[in-house]
């Protein structure tokens, strides 16, 4: 057994155990991109899962911090780019749908789950499912998190991750961040959310709703590198996994895709 292999626990759902027995997995380690490599990295992934190659779990973080907006999103209408532009911060339109997220560079912690859609069942019961092994990730450190339908992870009654999910040629890719600390602030700063006096009423209310791994860990005993590995415990649990790394015909991909697409103002400004 490796050190990511780890004893199979009872669980009620049978998408878990779908996702048991179907593998092996790869897993890619906590690394850093700017945001369209990181887009275009999930996108390179899924060709090579589409293509028959190996499901992939990663870990990454944003440098520069970036705001992505969800795929059918307008990036005018979301985003104030010009402020961005002044702060150097990335903005940049997902594959996957929902809304716009600030995906600050020391505050969060993300991953993406790439496998074949066939592992998995409905929409509400796949995010459950994945969503589960975020939490229990969140157990290794002693933080009770639930499941909050359709995609987000709670604690008590403060949201602590988000995720969002694609489904393209029968391939799944979900990713997700997970507040280690959040800036609200700085987030709204970058977003266009109307009136000023709704803009505050707002960051009132988001400062109420959410919460982060800082307000629940002994921040001199545990180290953002131990949130790290609780996280990759809690989304490796019962599977098996291998630790691997990009191929160069996936790197190659990603940086075209980066370029062709990413970075492209008419892929980003599309809506």
């Amino acid at each position: 057994m490796n050190a990511l292999e780890h004893n199979p626990r009872s669980h009620d759902s049978q998408d878990v155990t779908s996702a048991m027995s179907s593998g092996p997995w790869r897993i890619i380690p906590l690394e850093t991109h700017d945001a369209f490599l990181n887009m275009a990295l999930d996108e390179a992934c899924s060709e090579q899962v589409a293509a028959g190659g190996i499901a992939t779990i990663r870990l990454y973080r944003w440098q520069p911090s970036a705001v992505s907006i969800g795929c059918f999103q307008s990036m005018r209408a979301e985003i104030a780019t010009e402020r961005c532009d002044a702060l150097g911060v990335d903005y940049v339109r997902r594959r996957t749908g929902g809304g716009a997220v600030y995906h600050d560079h020391d505050g969060e912690i993300t991953y993406s789950v790439i496998a074949p859609s066939s592992w998995f069942s409905g929409i509400t019961e796949s995010y459950q499912l994945i969503c589960g092994w975020v939490i229990d990730g969140l157990a290794e450190l002693g933080i009770s998190a639930q499941f909050s339908p359709i995609n987000d992870i709670m604690v008590g009654d403060k949201k602590i991750s988000g995720n969002a999910q694609t489904r393209r040629g029968g391939v799944l890719l979900q990713h997700g961040t997970l507040l280690y600390d959040v800036d609200v602030d700085r987030m709204f700063s970058l977003l266009r959310v109307g009136q000023e006096k709704i803009a505050d009423k707002l960051i009132t209310s988001v400062k109420k709703r959410v919460t982060r791994v800082l307000d629940h860990i002994d921040v001199d005993a545990v180290s953002r590198e131990d949130v790290t590995r609780a996280l990759l415990i809690g989304l490796t649990r019962d599977k098996q996994c291998q630790i691997g790394s990009w191929t160069a015909q996936e790197l190659s991909r990603a940086e075209a895709l980066a370029k062709s697409r990413y970075r492209d103002r008419g892929w980003n400004f599309s809506r």
